[in-house]
């Protein structure tokens, strides 16, 4: 089993900035890509950013220059550093693990979500 843990959520104004981090553990055999997704009240889950195991990144177009996805010194995490945050940056926030449980075989593992609500 591969756990995700997320921390650093909250009420920023918006200007703001906030920072989230995620952890995977467990029986993690290789990492593909790690990624931040968010959802709102009946919306479907989105890409927010991703970062592959080779370095790449993909950012979605709201997000670009704003947003910066990176990793951690310790092993399997990664932050979402979130800049000049705006009202419609207020979601749920999920972190994403495509991660190797076995050699054979790859699954996507989910955070249990942290709140961001940027609001004045």
């Amino acid at each position: 089993q591969v756990q995700l843990v997320e921390s650093g959520g909250g009420l920023v104004q918006p200007g703001g900035s906030l920072t989230l981090s995620c952890a995977a553990s467990g029986s993690i055999f290789a990492v593909i890509a790690m990624g931040w997704y968010r959802q709102g009240p009946g919306q479907q889950r989105e890409l927010v950013a991703q970062l592959n195991r080779g370095g790449g990144t993909d950012y979605a177009d709201s997000v670009k220059g704003r947003f910066t996805i990176s990793r951690g010194d310790a092993k399997d995490t990664v932050y979402l550093q979130m800049n000049s945050l705006k009202p419609e940056d207020t979601d749920v926030y999920y972190c994403n693990g495509k991660i190797y449980d076995s050699r054979s075989s790859w699954d996507d593992y989910w955070g249990q979500g942290t709140q961001v609500t940027v609001s004045s």
